[in-house]
């Protein structure tokens, strides 16, 4: 792939800042309805555009101060939902909820892990039985982001217990004000309340929901992890939003923090991570506007984002010093322009949308980094895809292989 961006000159940039002259304040119908939120689909949703052409709407974008804020509250929508209905979904999901999702009109949530089936996912028992042109859903799911916004949900469940476990599953869309669902929020310790637990009780889901085939759920379920592993590596230190490393890199390089030896160090291994993980961005982006679905480096992306992540929170409270023990401290300094925050710049002590309102941005990161390794597949599940995909290396003896779901479940207890 050529690194190297096209001159400012360049047709593509010139249309879009024609576009934004005549669309100063675009809402995110605006943006979906130029193809600008997912610029990459094929029309009607994108433009097709190619990997450069991308990075060009991407970067116009930001120089006009345009935050995609489709892409960031519904996340899991543009991001995780939409490939997956877009691949296996009816043309009636697609014309029914692709255009919403890329509006920004209805927000998604994620309804796979459970209490017992977090790293195994796998492993899921919430269950969903055909009762004539309807299932019904039983079991309950955790670490449900934004489910109390959300007017959607992607659920897996359990449609037949008598296969082996990775066979039983399918994978539906969910209306989460369908009754029987009941949601207990989660707060956690940033005290923000981003999480919750999801009870089904009897929930009876019309069988137009199903997205492909029954019993197809796993397949599915890992395309959507893909494509979620892929967004959570992105620039923002807290997947996604949020500073960058090499925001954080200006700020010190602003505030004359690179003298002392040590801590230049420490920011030198910061921009070669940074850049390394920059380089893998753009090679996945290269292969995703091709066509092709996230694989093994999307767990790479993610382990590197993670830990980076976490990096980039501690060094920046520990520029505090003591005061770094108080709630709401942090670098003192601006957010440079292109930020999450926005085009003008936002003194990193200041509340954004993105965050809780009480919490200001990186009193509140280095609170939820720890997080970071754990969501979205943890760094023990990632290591493991890794060195059995990459390196070779042979998997862990499997005590369960050739059991059904329900016989694994009996030598369970």
């Amino acid at each position: 792939m050529d690194f190297d961006m096209p001159a400012e000159d360049d047709p593509r940039r010139l249309a879009v800042r024609e576009w934004l002259e005549a669309n100063p304040d675009p809402t995110n119908a605006d943006l979906h309805e130029a193809g600008y939120i997912v610029p990459h689909w094929p029309e009607p949703y994108g433009l097709n555009a190619d990997p450069m052409h991308q990075l060009i709407i991407d970067d116009e974008l930001k120089r006009g101060g345009v935050v995609r804020t489709s892409s960031s509250t519904n996340a899991i929508g543009v991001g995780w939902a939409a490939p997956t209905i877009y691949l296996a979904g009816s043309d009636w999901q697609k014309e029914r909820f692709l255009p919403k999702i890329f509006s920004g009109d209805e927000i998604w949530c994620q309804l796979f892990s459970e209490p017992d089936a977090g790293s195994d996912l796998a492993n899921l028992g919430t269950r969903a039985v055909r009762d004539g042109d309807e299932y019904i859903i039983n079991g309950s799911k955790i670490w449900t982001s934004g489910g109390h916004h959300s007017q959607y949900g992607i659920l897996i469940a359990r449609t037949d217990p008598d296969v082996p476990k990775h066979k039983g599953i399918s994978y539906f869309i969910v209306p989460m004000d369908l009754p029987g669902i009941e949601l207990q929020p989660i707060v956690d310790m940033t005290t923000a309340h981003s999480f919750n637990q999801t009870f089904f009780d009897n929930v009876r889901l019309p069988a137009k929901y199903l997205v492909g085939n029954e019993g197809d759920g796993w397949r599915l379920a890992k395309v959507t992890l893909a494509n979620e592993r892929v967004s959570l590596s992105s620039a923002g230190s807290l997947w996604g939003v949020g500073p960058s490393a090499d925001q954080l890199l200006d700020l010190v390089r602003q505030n004359g923090g690179l003298d002392d030896p040590i801590a230049r160090q420490r920011f030198a291994q910061l921009h070669i991570e940074a850049e390394v993980l920059r380089l893998s961005r753009l090679r996945t982006l290269s292969a995703r506007l091709q066509g092709k679905t996230p694989g093994v480096e999307a767990s790479i992306q993610k382990v590197i984002g993670d830990e980076q992540g976490q990096v980039v929170m501690e060094l920046a409270k520990s520029l505090a010093g003591a005061d770094g023990m108080i709630a709401g401290s942090g670098p003192s300094g601006d957010l440079p322009s292109g930020s999450t925050g926005g085009p003008t710049e936002v003194n990193f002590t200041r509340e954004t949308s993105h965050y809780p309102d009480v919490e200001p941005i990186w009193h509140y990161g280095y609170l939820f980094a720890p997080a970071l390794t754990l969501g979205g597949g943890t760094f023990a599940v990632q290591r493991n895809i890794i060195a059995e995909q990459v390196l070779g290396l042979p998997r862990d003896i499997n005590v369960e292989q050739g059991l059904t779901w329900s016989e694994s479940r009996r030598t369970r207890s």
